[in-house]
């Protein structure tokens, strides 16, 4: 097994692209991307210690590093960083990815994040198949997405997320 899996996951949203790429720098701004992380990044680790490894369980999120948002007439770009703390307490790169929009149709845009997601060294990363890595990596990236994809399509305080 490689120590890492490549993770591409895709979303449209029933929005236009203009007014996505609008409310994606708000969100940028407020730091919502950051919240999210933390969020999908446990849920991730959760069942990577269900699955596989309980120590798993005893990683967590310490930073989320985001480039600056990058906008053209057809794309929205974020690249970010999530970098965590192992049970034996060093820090470990557990995310380097792509977060993109794009206009998908009219009134359609496709929101996706492709990466390389790395489980947590060690003892708990330690004789994980490719496929409990890949479930992991691809509930991590559709947490996120689904997280950044509610707060795209619906107005702060709405509920329907």
């Amino acid at each position: 097994m490689t120590d890492h899996t490549a993770v591409s996951v895709r979303v449209a949203l029933n929005t236009g692209f203009h007014a996505a790429r609008a409310r994606l720098k708000i969100l940028v701004e407020g730091g919502m991307l950051p919240r999210a992380s933390e969020v999908a990044y446990g849920e991730g680790i959760a069942g990577l210690a269900e699955l596989a490894d309980p120590s798993a369980g005893q990683t967590r999120l310490a930073d989320v590093c985001l480039e600056d948002l990058t906008e053209t007439d057809d794309c929205a770009h974020i690249a970010l960083q999530w970098e965590a703390i192992a049970t034996d307490g060093k820090l470990f790169t557990a995310l380097l990815a792509d977060l993109m929009l794009i206009p998908a149709g009219n009134q359609v845009t496709a929101l996706s994040m492709t990466g390389t997601y790395w489980p947590p060294p060690g003892r708990a990363g330690t004789g994980l198949g490719q496929a409990i890595v890949r479930r992991c990596a691809t509930a991590v990236i559709g947490s996120f997405l689904d997280s950044v994809a509610c707060e795209l399509v619906h107005s702060a305080g709405i509920a329907g997320c």
